[in-house]
């Protein structure tokens, strides 16, 4: 690192000067940025994102500059990790980990009996990466309701939710690399069904209030 800059005030930039990067390594929406004595961590929020070899015309919250090229990360929270990253992230809860254990996340899912199974989706505790867009297309894959009630699933539908939220995690990268993301939606944003046809219903669920879109034919409400 020839320079290091940005607006962020959580930690010094100057620190990151003249030394080498060890790393990179992810865990949901943490960016790791490994360092000798520590590592940066980047949290993209909702909206945050990174550019490599160019930059928007807003100052970035982080810049690193190297001699061969340049990187900026945007709308995002930083902070320095001084302890050993095993102690702080469990590699077997990230879903494009390939450590990523079905096993450890059902335990951990079915501790969560009276909750709505929309909230537990977006709970990096157990699905560390799912966003709102995962949550909404996961559930209409296993044909679940986001209203639906934890304790009341079947077993063998709490295999298959779980399953696909691990599967639509890897679709989702790969159909954003191809952008073609959207056009692969089959409920969320949508009015209509994009396999039967049948009315959308869009709410604001959960104590996340956050939106999902589900097919009355499709999904059932357990």
């Amino acid at each position: 690192v020839i320079k290091a800059t940005g607006t962020t005030t959580t930690i010094d930039a100057a620190e990151l000067q003249n030394q080498t990067i060890q790393d990179f390594k992810t865990w949901g929406k943490h960016f790791l940025i490994q360092l000798p004595k520590f590592t940066v961590r980047v949290h993209f929020l909702l909206f945050g994102t990174y550019f490599i070899n160019t930059r928007k015309k807003t100052n970035p919250k982080l810049s690193l500059q190297f001699d061969n090229g340049s990187l900026n990360c945007y709308v995002c929270s930083v902070k320095i990790i001084e302890e050993p990253l095993g102690k702080v992230y469990d590699w077997e809860l990230d879903l494009l980990s390939p450590k990523w254990k079905f096993s450890k996340v059902k335990k951990l899912f079915l501790s969560h009996p009276g909750t709505l199974v929309c909230d537990v989706l977006l709970d990096p505790a157990l699905f560390s990466g799912a966003g709102n867009i995962i949550k909404n297309e996961a559930l209409y894959r296993a044909g679940v309701h986001p209203e639906s009630k934890m304790n009341n699933l079947p077993a063998a539908k709490v295999n298959e939710l779980i399953r696909a939220v691990h599967s639509y995690s890897w679709d989702f990268l790969a159909w954003r690399k191809e952008e073609v993301l959207s056009r692969n939606w089959k409920v969320y944003a949508q009015k209509k069904c994009r396999v039967c046809g049948g009315t959308v219903v869009k709410k604001y669920t959960g104590k996340l209030k956050r939106r999902s879109f589900s097919c009355k034919n499709c999904q059932v409400k357990y």
